[in-house]
């Protein structure tokens, strides 16, 4: 895990912490420690690695603590995860439980054996 992004919030990097090609930059807006904003986070963190292992990193930023950032991404609903990369930019609200709205919505290719 790397230090504080930007934001202040930590930044969680996969392998390298590089950005490639094939590399996924995640934004998890979330609202305070609510059931939901952690359930997201937890799927989307189990979502990573059985999905992105090695080539993602996540962001989570809390509107409570940082309500000026909703306007950057154009955030109406919480919890929305945003695909930064690859582009383009891709929105997905909810706690990211369904992990076949989750592929579809970050238009990742599901594993061969889970077809």
């Amino acid at each position: 895990m790397s230090g504080p992004g930007p934001t202040g919030d930590g930044l969680e990097a996969g392998a390298d912490g590089a950005v490639d090609d094939g590399h996924y930059h995640l934004r998890l807006y979330v609202a305070g420690q609510t059931a939901k904003s952690l359930a997201a986070m937890a799927n989307l963190r189990r979502f990573c690695e059985e999905h992105l292992a090695g080539h993602y990193d996540i962001e989570v930023i809390d509107l409570m603590k940082n309500p000026q950032l909703a306007a950057g991404d154009q955030i109406l609903a919480i919890p929305t995860l945003v695909r930064r990369l690859p582009a383009p930019l891709k929105r997905i609200i909810g706690d990211l439980s369904n992990t076949e709205k989750v592929l579809v919505g970050l238009d990742i290719r599901p594993k061969v054996d889970e077809l």
